[in-house]
């Protein structure tokens, strides 16, 4: 065990819970270690249910191709903690991790504190000591209460498609969600907002009104066969395919290109908006790991896919992405998932399915996985894990296989198959 590894397991011991949203301990542990949430580089804050992920990772794309150099917080991780800091464009590296968080674990002195919480006022320290020209901070769950919701004057604030999930932390309805995610909107600050439902919007909105945020409404878009092209009050953009997998990306590559041509701290082109969606990078999000010593497993021609998407939303998405083709899947979720509304779009063009637990997490048996997926007419049975299903498709046809429901779990499909992200 790595000695980072180590002092998070002491942190996780600080908080009898996992979650307690509050901002109150993180304003005091950011004020016993300098207020650094007063000394980062510009802000771009994004909150959101979906795609929040593939939109940070575009913006990230596109202002590097523009030679900026760029922090980024994001969570969870999918492997090591290390992917949760980015520094100037590379993860950060396990001694200076060690460094910022026994410092912090130091000077809160055993004090009740979230695992997020402490970890987040870590990563603050380190982007705050590090200089850089712009930090892509990802919201950690909800929006009002959320630790990361220290800033007082982000460069923008942006706004991913909002669906339902975490209800027992943010509320049972659609609204109630969108009212939680929109309270990163700041006064007098542009807030850029993707594609919602009906409700979604009128609340993101008003909240947005209340704040005295200010609502960028003015951009379009339209998926064409070579990519997309984008319009605002500044022009039009003729974009290509974005890199990442999936009909629903190419609402993403827009919602971030929105998001940087309505800041006015940053020129950029229309070549480094080409070049930085089509190099973007987003593991275990519809990627493709045929190649992988998973993949090689299934018969010849054979695809093999991982995608960590976990609500029905995600579960749609992915039913879009793959329409008229057949799938089998190999598929793992939290126990505090939606899963059957998860695997009702998925219904019909899934030909089998393997219920497995995502060992070592809070997920549903792999029994129980099963049976959500009886109920919505998928036939399925049971696998002791990922390696083993694949064992049992024995067919000599080429299939397409996609591992799917939490993060967790391509996380560990990631790291079995030496596919680490960096």
């Amino acid at each position: 065990m790595r000695t980072t590894d180590r002092i998070l397991e002491r942190l996780l011991s600080l908080h009898p819970k996992v979650i307690d949203l509050s901002l109150d301990r993180m304003y005091d542990i950011l004020e016993k270690i300098g207020n650094p949430h007063h000394h980062l580089p510009p802000v771009i804050h994004v909150a959101g249910t979906n795609g929040k992920g593939s939109t940070i990772s575009y913006i990230r794309s596109i202002l590097e191709k523009a030679k900026l150099s760029i922090h980024v917080y994001t969570s969870p991780h999918l492997v090591r903690f290390n992917e949760r800091i980015r520094l100037g464009g590379k993860l950060i590296d396990e001694e200076y991790l060690q460094e910022i968080l026994e410092y912090c674990e130091t000077v809160n002195k055993g004090e009740p504190i979230t695992y997020f919480e402490i970890t987040t006022a870590a990563a603050f320290k380190a982007f705050a000591d590090n200089p850089a020209d712009v930090l892509i901070l990802e919201v950690g769950l909800g929006g009002r209460l959320d630790a990361t919701n220290v800033i007082d004057k982000p460069l923008c604030s942006v706004i991913t498609p909002v669906s339902l999930d975490h209800e027992q932390f943010l509320g049972s309805e659609i609204k109630h969600i969108a009212n939680e995610k929109a309270h990163i909107a700041k006064e007098n600050c542009p807030v850029i907002v993707g594609q919602q439902i009906k409700e979604a919007r009128q609340k993101i909105e008003q909240i947005i009104d209340q704040k005295n945020a200010l609502l960028v409404n003015d951009w379009t878009y339209e998926q064409n066969n070579d990519g997309l092209t984008y319009n605002d009050q500044f022009g039009t953009l003729k974009l290509p395919k974005p890199n990442l997998n999936g009909l629903h990306q190419i609402s993403n590559a827009a919602l971030a290109v929105a998001t940087l041509r309505h800041q006015t701290k940053f020129k950029i082109t229309e070549n480094q908006y080409s070049k930085g969606i089509t190099s973007a990078n987003w593991p275990a999000r519809m990627q493709n790991i045929s190649k992988s010593r998973f993949g090689k497993i299934l018969p010849a021609g054979s695809e093999l896919w991982i995608d960590g998407g976990h609500n029905p939303a995600a579960g749609k998405v992915i039913a879009d992405t793959f329409k008229n083709e057949e799938l089998i899947l190999i598929c793992g979720m939290m126990s505090n998932k939606d899963s059957a509304g998860y695997l009702e779009p998925l219904s019909p063009m899934t030909k089998k399915l393997f219920g497995v637990h995502v060992e070592g997490e809070a997920s549903h048996a792999a029994t129980e996985i099963v049976k959500f997926a009886w109920s919505q007419n998928i036939a399925a049975e049971t696998a002791n894990n990922v390696e083993e299903a694949l064992q049992i498709i024995t067919t000599k046809s080429p299939v397409k296989v996609l591992i799917c429901g939490s993060l967790y779990l391509a996380g560990q499909v990631l790291n079995d198959n030496d596919l680490i992200p960096d």
